[in-house]
């Protein structure tokens, strides 16, 4: 072949291959998800049709949290928005609204059974003090969450719904069989025994299924600082119940607890995973793997009491 039609064939190769390419990435859905973990559950159900962007990373606390201008930048190139609800994160729909959203919104609890508190002292009117919006513990509510987001990505993406209902019905097996492994892991340990500290109270939905107690400083949202009354409570009910089983939060300050285990006599463990995930060198990356860590460390704890 002379070599100027040589030439030519190879840069039309290469401009059909970068063209191909960038059509791809564009044909991509861009979805933003609130936070880590909702983030993890998109990208197995979007698997490669989903362009996605996660707000609250690793390790971060969405309690917290707060927007910045390239959120707002972001969100508007989304065409879907998947949030938590249950009051988790109400900066998301202030974000939204100051950004000027058009997409849709995908609420990833709605039809969840939420869990109702009564007020705490010392929160006033926060949003966290009846609602418990930590309903993920539960594996059967992230069947849930799942189901809901494929619906949520296929009315953005009709043409990928077959996609995504597949993606979603395999996840839920993955989650039906997680939760029987970690029934298995607790059946062992007396109900009596199942008692646990944690840094916050966003273990409702886990303890609730799991019959396990957890008693926590922080209340439900890490924003909730203790009394000096209230810590010296739980101390003298650690004390009387006999509790070793303390853990802290990847995304909490760890001092709270440590102190607190340090009057109360016990021993804290390993860090638990509940409101963010890890990053991808620690055993939360995943939400299957987060609560695979929880049951393994909580299970072993236990059985210190």
């Amino acid at each position: 072949m002379h070599p100027t039609r040589r030439l030519l064939v190879a840069s039309s190769l290469a401009l059909a291959f970068f063209t191909h390419g960038g059509a791809a990435a564009a044909d991509k859905i861009p979805v933003t998800a609130s936070f880590s973990i909702l983030g993890d559950l998109v990208r197995v159900v979007g698997g490669e049709r989903v362009a996605l962007t996660t707000l609250v990373g690793p390790d971060e606390d969405a309690h917290t949290f707060a927007p910045k201008p390239s959120d707002a930048k972001a969100l508007l190139n989304t065409r879907l928005l998947v949030t938590n609800g249950l009051g988790f994160e109400p900066w998301a729909q202030k974000l939204a609204k100051s950004a000027g959203y058009k997409g849709d919104t995908v609420i990833a609890s709605k039809g969840v059974p939420a869990r109702h508190m009564a007020p705490e002292k010392g929160q006033g009117g926060h949003a966290h003090a009846e609602t418990d919006p930590h309903a993920w513990q539960n594996p059967h509510n992230v069947v849930i969450y799942v189901r809901n987001i494929a619906t949520g990505l296929s009315k953005v993406d009709p043409s990928g719904t077959s996609s995504y209902q597949a993606n979603a019905e395999a996840y839920v097996k993955e989650l039906l069989a997680l939760d029987t492994w970690a029934q298995a892991q607790f059946s062992g340990i007396a109900v009596a025994k199942r008692k646990v500290i944690t840094s916050h109270d966003a273990f409702g939905y886990f303890g609730a299924h799991y019959q396990i107690t957890f008693l926590a400083p922080q209340g439900v949202s890490t924003e909730a600082e203790p009394s000096a009354k209230q810590v010296a409570q739980l101390i003298r009910q650690i004390q009387r119940e006999k509790i070793r089983a303390v853990f802290v939060e990847n995304m909490s300050n760890p001092k709270l607890v440590a102190q607190l285990s340090k009057d109360a006599g016990a021993t804290v463990g390993a860090s638990l995973y509940s409101d963010a995930l890890s990053g991808a060198d620690q055993p939360g990356a995943t939400y299957l793997q987060m609560v695979r860590h929880n049951v393994t460390q909580l299970a072993a704890g236990m059985r210190l009491n």
